[in-house]
């Protein structure tokens, strides 16, 4: 069954399709693993079946080259991911380790994740919604294309279960500060900081190499946890 759309102020576009080249690599792995690890956007599935049990089910918004989220799978195999992302070069890196590595708790869309999150995920059926490391959009005229707005917000806090929780991470103050300040005008999420701001990075998320990298340069990184109420 179709959940009902949110009706935004205006499409969200918060990306955009670089695609970029696939290597060998991974034009073989979406040759050969899509039908394994893929979705259909355009299908409604029961989450139970495809994973074939009942468990914790956590989405991740844009997953880059898919490095943080199979570390993630691996290491709580009790819960069952999803990914979604537009860039066909991460989505085949994604499949080449899911494959490598057996993963049976991942499955991926490529595809716009507002879509996703609007016709195809249950409502109060997510336990964990993860934004790491977004496209900050840092020139103010781009700002309407941050993903984090009070729609968006308003679809998480629909989407979560009760005590579900969304994480964000940012190396942009400005648009950590950006998420904060809309966050926290929503009324079905609380903050999970005891400073009421930002949030020590937990564990399950991994660093990336380009965040170390960063962590030795003396760059920030701020984590937002907001659970929902």
């Amino acid at each position: 069954m179709l959940t009902t759309e949110v009706s935004f102020p205006r499409k969200i576009q918060s990306f955009i399709r670089r695609q970029g080249r696939l290597t060998s690599g991974q034009q073989h792995a979406l040759d050969n693993h899509w039908n394994v690890y893929g979705l259909d956007p355009s299908i409604d599935y029961d989450f139970s079946e495809i994973f074939g049990r009942n468990a914790p089910l956590c989405v991740e918004i844009g997953f880059g080259n898919g490095e943080s989220l199979a570390q993630m799978a691996a290491a709580n195999p009790a819960i069952d991911y999803i990914g979604i992302e537009v860039h066909r070069p991460g989505v085949g890196h994604l499949l080449m380790l899911a494959a490598e590595q057996n993963l049976t708790n991942v499955r991926i869309y490529c595809h716009d994740a507002i879509e996703i999150l609007e016709k195809r995920l249950p409502d109060d059926g997510v336990s964990g919604v993860h934004l790491f490391f977004p496209d900050p959009w840092p020139k103010k005229k781009h700002h309407k294309r941050r993903i984090v707005q009070p729609g968006f917000t308003e679809l998480l806090s629909r989407k979560l279960k009760l005590g579900g929780y969304f994480h964000a991470a940012s190396d942009w103050q400005h648009y950590a500060k950006h998420m904060l300040a809309v966050l926290s005008q929503e009324q079905r999420l609380a903050n999970a900081s005891t400073s009421a701001d930002y949030c020590p990075r937990p564990d399950y998320r991994p660093l990336t190499k380009f965040e170390q990298r960063g962590i030795r340069l003396g760059h920030g990184v701020w984590d937002l946890i907001f659970r929902k109420i």
